[in-house]
């Protein structure tokens, strides 16, 4: 009996002997990916991590100190159109039942908030792809040792995000006064939703110094299906430029009935379904002429980061990508990077070193922003030289880009042109 338990505790001493010498074989960096996987934002959250997870792993996975470790991605579906509730709920499973070191994703502002409120009471490092919300950062200035885990990995926040449609409604503007000789009359169509309020109120007071006349302002429900009314106010106001911020599905709705109806006006602004490649099937066609922010396109290069990720995503997915999958930037270029040079999985560490740092992702270059105090906010700088996006319009069937062309955005600036771009076009039908 004694040899026997000799010989039982001896293999466990042995095996635990094996386990120890071989340290971290089997561990791995749990990066959790939450969002709407059942919508294209969502899609794009996980399309974009699972590339990056997959390049970093086929090259060895990332050097913790003396440690390789492989990325293993946690996918967690928020459902955040639906229900905030069951993103809070997804946001706690990955915290306590999965155990993730790091979160990226996001979508909707409403939910965001409330899921980073979760990720900071675990100080969790959360990298958001999708909210612009200006707010969500201010957190970080205003309560630092609480809030400093969160980053924006993409958009830049809603100020510049306004900044950036103003440009684009001042070429449309432009193109209307110089190719049709009329005066200028703008619509604001937003959606009903919470990150929609400062770009509509920003709009309204800047659109009248455009020289341009505001004649209304619409905001349809973000899943609306019919938006014949607000089409048939807009026609009857004779608006000839449209400026749209839509998030949501709305944005298919309007664009196809605004095409069935012809519409004499072009639609500027943000429309991220018009930013997938199946928008085009998925309006019939009558989403041509429609122009919206968007941080990728074929054939277009920011830098010399930007073919290789476009190019490697439509091959992998069969469309280019949309901003969402900036987590394979979050990841590849942001959190990868700073793990690497600690050297370890210490959020605190990580967070001192990557909020100091400047670095290029394929949308352009990332220097995270101060407040006028001086505080670090973890936002994105915007302007030439950083992060631009770009405007894309459909013409007949293909997504091209016409801005920044020749773009300075202030007396005296660079002008910015990236490889690729091409003339905006103006719906022939404005012209009768």
């Amino acid at each position: 009996m004694k040899r026997v338990t000799f010989g039982w505790s001896f293999f466990v001493t042995l095996c635990l002997v094996i386990f120890m010498s071989v340290p971290a074989w089997g561990r791995t960096i749990k990066i959790g990916v939450i969002g709407p996987m059942n919508f294209v934002q969502g899609k794009g959250h996980w399309n974009g991590a699972m590339m990056a997870a997959e390049e970093i792993n086929a090259k060895g996975g990332v050097q913790v100190g003396k440690e390789k470790m492989k990325i293993e991605l946690v996918k967690a579906d928020s459902n955040e159109f639906i229900n905030p509730t069951d993103a809070t709920n997804a946001m706690e499973r990955l915290m306590t039942l999965d155990k993730v070191d790091f979160v990226v994703g996001g979508f909707r502002t409403e939910a965001v908030l409330a899921m980073q409120d979760i990720a900071m009471d675990y100080k969790k490092i959360f990298i958001g792809v999708g909210a612009a919300t200006k707010s969500i950062c201010d957190r970080v200035a205003k309560d630092y040792n609480r809030y400093k885990y969160w980053f924006r990995g993409s958009p830049f926040n809603e100020r510049y995000l306004v900044a950036t449609s103003f440009a684009h409604l001042g070429l449309a503007g432009a193109a209307i006064k110089n190719e049709l000789k009329v005066p200028v009359k703008c619509a604001i169509v937003a959606e009903k939703a919470t990150w929609t309020e400062g770009m509509v109120k920003a709009a309204e007071a800047t659109i009248p110094k455009m020289g341009f006349e505001l004649v209304g302002i619409w905001q349809p429900s973000d899943k609306a299906t019919d938006v014949t009314a607000e089409l048939s106010a807009i026609q009857k106001s004779e608006a000839n430029l449209i400026f749209t911020i839509f998030s949501a599905s709305v944005g298919i709705t309007f664009a196809r009935q605004a095409g069935e109806l012809k519409i004499p006006a072009v639609q500027v602004g943000i429309n991220v379904e018009a930013q997938k490649d199946g928008f085009w099937e998925a309006t019939k066609g009558m989403g041509n002429y429609v122009f919206t922010m968007n941080t990728y396109a074929r054939g277009i290069e920011m830098n010399e980061l930007t073919k290789p990720f476009v190019d490697t995503y439509i091959k992998r997915f069969g469309e280019t990508p949309t901003y969402t999958a900036d987590t394979y930037s979050a990841i590849s270029y942001g959190l990868v990077p700073s793990i690497e040079a600690v050297g370890s999985l210490d959020a605190d560490k990580i967070v001192a070193h990557l909020e100091n740092r400047e670095y290029l992702t394929s949308g352009g270059k990332v220097k995270y922003e101060k407040d006028a105090q001086g505080r670090p906010t973890h936002d994105l700088t915007w302007g030439p030289g950083y992060l631009t996006s770009l405007g894309v319009q459909w013409q007949d069937g293909k997504l091209v880009a016409v801005w920044p062309n020749k773009w300075k955005a202030a007396p005296g600036a660079p002008e910015i042109t990236y490889k690729g771009m091409v003339p905006l076009k103006l719906p022939p039908w404005m012209k009768k």
